[in-house]
């Protein structure tokens, strides 16, 4: 601990030489405005003008010239951008030197080059059509698709509707449509390390589907809040799964209801979703599944001695299941012989992001209260090890440029789902992210 003090002590102190946040330049090339515009603190945290851009479809465009005809408005140039991540982690559990095997494993300082490297397309299709390409470009087996969303818009009144068909391999069914910034879908957090700073993302892809998700998102928004129903599946690419069990039904259903009021300076999210129905996964597994999940969240974005600050709130909970809840993956009707009866997966989150030189460096703090969901073998009961599982989470990103960041996460776990010999214990994450 004493060693990542040293280092976030050593980002500061480096930071009076920086300018300026990260974020996806696809954007900001349509748009002709600088990133920060419509980032608060650092990417990708959306501030109110980016939840907006974000909410009317991508579709918004600036000094960039048009090609325009009859019902024709599209950018002069196809916008793309590329984000990439390099990862240095370590933790804290067993060695594979020690193991024996090839020493590549978090507790021998794991380098993960390209952890993230996508091709991203994305912006204006019509004056009220846009859309988002994520082609992952380190994907096994040379698929490029990790994800593709088509919002269409129509505004009625002081509201935005729209209808978004989409699908994705890790982002989970919010991907359709979400507007926060505390992790309630796993691409827009506030902190790298989202399984300990989001409550949501604590369940989001521990199950059967890993994320994967594909759907209509049929959403509301105006300047009180927005409202999102989703019929989905917890599948990726269903259309061309023409032999995978199950993957055309969609017989899951996401409810989302967020209010977005400013209460002085403070422009706050609060709100709750809920996930239900059994829907059959994707090519790869072919299952089916429950998707049951329900949280609330809290977020506030305000200043406090002068400079921005996020507050993150978060609780969610996923049961246990005899169809094995693609939230949870507790299987009740395959519990091991001598297994307490698995319980609802759960988290309860608190975080708090402190701008300490704006536009570049921010350093932040998380705590995560949890239950792993999981049956427990009546042996472990004995041996101590139940289902608790804590963390305590502390985070600094410095902004090299408006667009190349350095951060660091630091979690300490505990709790006694722990109790056993090569837990981890800890996790240290140094990462370069870049986009262009």
């Amino acid at each position: 601990m004493k060693k990542i003090v040293l280092s976030i002590a050593g980002v500061m102190a480096a930071a009076a030489f920086a300018p300026e946040a990260s974020a996806l330049p696809a954007f900001a090339r349509q748009t002709g405005m600088a990133c920060t515009a419509c980032h608060a603190q650092h990417f990708p945290v959306l501030n109110g003008f980016g939840r907006s851009f974000k909410a009317a479809g991508y579709t918004m465009m600036g000094a960039q010239e048009k090609v325009e005809g009859d019902h024709l408005s599209i950018p002069n140039a196809l916008n793309a951008a590329i984000l990439a991540k390099v990862l240095y982690q370590k933790d804290n559990s067993a060695s594979a030197k020690v193991l024996g095997t090839d020493p590549n494993l978090p507790a021998d300082g794991q380098l993960q080059f390209g952890d993230e490297f996508s091709l991203f397309f994305g912006g204006r299709v019509a004056e009220n059509i846009g859309f988002l390409f994520e082609g992952n470009t380190v994907n096994a087996g040379g698929q490029l698709l990790a994800g593709f969303k088509f919002p269409i818009g129509f505004d009625v009144g002081g509201a935005k509707l729209s209808v978004t068909p989409f699908t994705t391999d890790a982002l989970g069914v919010q991907y359709g449509y979400e507007l926060s910034s505390g992790g309630v879908m796993r691409a827009n957090r506030w902190a790298e390390h989202r399984r300990e700073t989001s409550a949501i993302q604590y369940n989001a892809d521990r199950g059967i589907d890993a994320g994967m998700a594909t759907g209509i998102a049929l959403s509301a928004q105006n300047d009180m809040g927005f409202i999102n129903i989703t019929k989905w599946a917890p599948s990726f690419g269903m259309g061309a799964n023409v032999a995978a069990l199950n993957s055309f039904d969609m017989k899951s259903t996401y409810i989302r209801v967020a209010a977005t009021p400013t209460v002085g300076d403070w422009a706050m999210v609060l709100g709750a979703g809920s996930m239900s129905g059994t829907s059959g996964t994707g090519p790869l597994v072919a299952a089916v599944v429950d998707t049951k999940q329900t949280f609330f969240d809290f977020q506030a974005q305000g200043e406090v001695a002068g400079k921005e600050m996020g507050v993150y709130l978060q609780h969610a909970s996923a049961p246990a299941t005899i169809n094995g809840n693609s939230y949870n993956g507790a299987l009740l009707a395959v519990a091991p012989v001598g297994a307490i009866a698995a319980s609802d997966r759960k988290a309860t989150t608190i975080g708090v992001d402190y701008t300490v030189i704006p536009h570049t460096l921010s350093i932040g703090a998380a705590y995560r209260n949890a239950k792993t969901g999981g049956a427990v073998t009546a042996a472990n009961v004995l041996a101590g090890r139940g289902t608790q599982d804590n963390a305590i989470t502390v985070t600094a990103v410095y902004d090299m440029v408006q667009n190349v960041a350095l951060h660091i996460n630091h979690s300490q776990y505990s709790g006694n789902s722990r109790n056993f010999v090569g837990a981890q214990k800890s996790l240290t994450t140094l990462m370069l992210e870049a986009a262009w």
